[in-house]
C-alpha cells in the first residue's frame, strides 16, 4: 500500500468510518455492535497505512447530551484496546454535524470536550466540514462571520488540530440543521467562502477534501477543479 501511495503520490490518506456506526448509542447491543465495527475501521485504516480515520461522533437519543459524548470517548477507546495508532501513524478525526436534535458534534464546544476526553487514549484530531458548521449555524460567508468563527474554532478545537476539511457548498440556509451538500460554489456558501478558506495561511497544514454530489458523470473531478481553480487567488 504504501508504494502505490508513493506511486500515485496520495498523501494523506483519510477514510471515513461508516455512517452506521454509533458509538454514542443507549441501545447497549447496538452499542456493543457498533464498537465492534469501529474496531474494524480502525484494524483497516492501519492496514492501508492511512494518516486519518474520520468518524461522526453519535446520536445521545435516550439520553443527556453530556452522557453521549462520555460514552462516544469511552466506546472509541474501548475500541481501540491493544492497538497501538500512534506506531501505525493513524489519528482519529471527530468531524462536526449539522446539529440535528440528538446528534453530537454540532458546536465546537462538544468536538473540543471529545477531544479533551479521547487525547489519554487515541490519537484525536478534527475535522471540519463546511456545509456542516454553515447549517449549525455559524456564520462563514460574510467576512467578519466568518473571522468571528475561525476564531471561536481557534479557541475551542484549536486550528492546529483541524487536521482535515471537508469542503461542501450547502443547500440549506445557516442555522436550518439540513445536512444537504451542493457542488462547490453553486449553494449559499459559495464560491468566496472556499477562496478564503484555502488562501487562509493559518490553515496551509490541513488537507482539503472535496465530499460533494455526483449528480452527473464528472461532477467529482468539477467540484474539485473549482477548489483547485482558487488555490493562490486571493479575492478581488
Amino acid at each position: 500500500m504504501s508504494q502505490l501511495r508513493r506511486r500515485y503520490d496520495l498523501k494523506p490518506l483519510v477514510i471515513h468510518s461508516n455512517y452506521l456506526i454509533n458509538l454514542a448509542g443507549t441501545n447497549s447491543g447496538f452499542l456493543k455492535k457498533s464498537i465492534a465495527a469501529f474496531r474494524g475501521e480502525v484494524e483497516r485504516g492501519l492496514a492501508l497505512c492511512a494518516e486519518y480515520l474520520v468518524l461522526h461522533p453519535g446520536s445521545f437519543r435516550g439520553g443527556g447530551r453530556e452522557e453521549g459524548l462520555a460514552r462516544t470517548a469511552a466506546s472509541i477507546a474501548e475500541a481501540c484496546l491493544g492497538m497501538d495508532l500512534a506506531a501505525g501513524g493513524l489519528t482519529i478525526l471527530i468531524e462536526n454535524t449539522a446539529g440535528a436534535e440528538y446528534s453530537l458534534g454540532g458546536t465546537f464546544e462538544q468536538v473540543a470536550e471529545l477531544l479533551e476526553l479521547l487525547r489519554a487514549h487515541v490519537p484525536v484530531g478534527a475535522c471540519i466540514d463546511t456545509c456542516h458548521t454553515h447549517v449549525a449555524g455559524y456564520d462563514i460567508v460574510s467576512e467578519g462571520g466568518r473571522a468571528l468563527t475561525l476564531r471561536q474554532l481557534g479557541k475551542t478545537v484549536g486550528l492546529e488540530n483541524v487536521r482535515v476539511w471537508h469542503c461542501n457548498d450547502a443547500k440549506a440556509e445557516r442555522g436550518s440543521r439540513l445536512d444537504r451538500h451542493e457542488h462547490i460554489g453553486r449553494g449559499r456558501l459559495g464560491l468566496e467562502v472556499f477562496r478564503a478558506l484555502l488562501n487562509d495561511r493559518r490553515l496551509k497544514d490541513a488537507a482539503f477534501i472535496a465530499e460533494t454530489p455526483i449528480d452527473d458523470p464528472g461532477d467529482d473531478l468539477r467540484n474539485v477543479e473549482a477548489l483547485k481553480g482558487v488555490v493562490g487567488r486571493r479575492s478581488r
